[in-house]
């Protein structure tokens, strides 16, 4: 495994930007990272712990999977991510479909829907009781406008660990209903949870270099300064590795002339794929 840590790094010394990552082997609880304690902004990363939140909240019942929920213009405005800023107002969904919305399309009507209905602060005192202690959640919606080195403060920012942390505990949950109540929820929404992160629509980071039919829950990320994923990689239908890249300050054009931003993609699933070829 000190190959395998050699090998990332040398992958992410590479860049011409900052990479860090966490890495942990589920069939021996080896566990790895480079600069995983560092805060970066989040970007949608963030919305794997809002879905796991807004899972607890449905346990404790003050949120209801069923409940009725109406596609706004407000929620439309200012909006670039997902599917729902096209749809016609007043279209009506359940708050599972927000919830698998905000998921596989990264769809940020959905996300607002979520939010306004959870309570920020116990958002992070959530977090920050599981362990995710490098997490912040600042705002619903992003700033428009934000610059490429806009301070971190200035948005959600976590962790590569943190979101390593929060996908482990998923996967214990979904197996044991102590390590789901843990989380305020049950083995059964814990299951939803990975699910729905394996319905990703998104594929091209953590999954990108993987066989194509490789069951891949995660959650991307996009934004001013970088693209970050994190992901629980599954072999033979059974959780065998988690992974979580966070780029940042991504320059807008490689000295080649190509975009920053397939570097950063490439970086991703080059990572996952020296992961993928180690674990068997």
């Amino acid at each position: 495994m000190q190959d395998l840590v050699a090998r990332m790094n040398a992958i992410s010394d590479a860049q011409p930007f900052d990479t860090t990552w966490y890495v942990k082997d589920l069939a021996t609880g080896w566990e790895a990272d480079r600069g995983g304690d560092v805060v970066v902004p989040s970007a949608s990363t963030r919305k794997t712990s809002i879905l796991m939140h807004a899972l607890s909240k449905v346990h404790e019942g003050t949120l209801s999977l069923d409940e009725p929920c109406t596609i706004e213009q407000r929620l439309q405005e200012g909006v670039d991510s997902g599917t729902y800023q096209y749809m016609t107002p007043g279209c009506v969904i359940p708050l599972r479909d927000a919830f698998v919305n905000m998921i596989i399309t990264s769809d940020n009507v959905c996300t607002q829907i979520v939010l306004e209905r959870l309570d920020r602060d116990a958002l992070n005192a959530w977090c920050r009781r599981i362990g995710m202690t490098g997490t912040t959640h600042r705002v619903n919606f992003p700033p428009p406008g934000l610059a490429w080195d806009h301070p971190v403060d200035a948005v959600a920012s976590t962790t590569a660990r943190d979101q390593g942390v929060l996908l482990d505990r998923m996967a214990a949950g979904a197996a044991d209903a102590g390590a789901a109540a843990f989380l305020g929820a049950t083995p059964e929404l814990c299951r939803l949870g990975l699910d729905i992160l394996s319905w990703q629509r998104l594929r091209n980071l953590i999954p990108s270099m993987l066989p194509a039919k490789a069951k891949v829950a995660n959650k991307t990320g996009r934004g001013p300064r970088g693209r970050m994923d994190a992901g629980l990689v599954y072999k033979n239908d059974r959780p065998r590795y988690i992974i979580s890249v966070f780029t940042d300050r991504v320059p807008e054009t490689l000295p080649d002339g190509l975009p920053g931003f397939t570097a950063a993609y490439a970086t991703a699933g080059r990572l996952s794929r020296l992961c993928w070829d180690a674990m068997d």
